[in-house]
């Protein structure tokens, strides 16, 4: 059994920064690929970014390229979401997500790609 507990989140101010923090228990993810979702209020989930088991790759979502980077410290079994200049619109809760394998864009931002899901971390951005 694997548990994905997100930190990190909270109430920042257009234009700020946020980094998030996803840490993985039960057994190691070292051969996983692992990214973040969001659900913003009203709204479908949507795939934000992902990045591959030996950190070389990573995908993004166009809403976020160039202002948000992933990262992951596998000896830590932990992946973090760097969000910089941060926009309303990025209000949302961001849920953190492990796969054993992603080949395609398409399947990065498939939920159902994903075998394990955290309980999500809101992320409020005030105008």
């Amino acid at each position: 059994q694997v548990q994905l507990v997100e930190s990190g989140g909270g109430l920042v101010q257009a234009g700020g920064s946020l980094r998030l923090s996803c840490a993985a228990s039960g057994r190691t993810l070292r051969s996983n690929c692992m990214g973040w979702f969001r659900q913003a209020p009203g709204e479908e989930r949507e795939f934000v970014a992902v990045i591959s088991w030996s950190g070389a790759s990573s995908y993004y979502s166009d809403s976020v390229k160039g202002r948000f980077t992933i990262s992951r410290a596998n000896s830590k079994n932990t992946v973090y979401l760097q969000m910089n200049s941060l926009k309303p619109e990025d209000t949302a809760v961001y849920y953190c997500v492990a796969a054993g394998d992603i080949i395609t864009t398409a399947q990065a931002r498939a939920e159902q790609s994903y075998d394990y899901w955290g309980q999500g971390t809101q992320v409020t951005v005030s105008s």
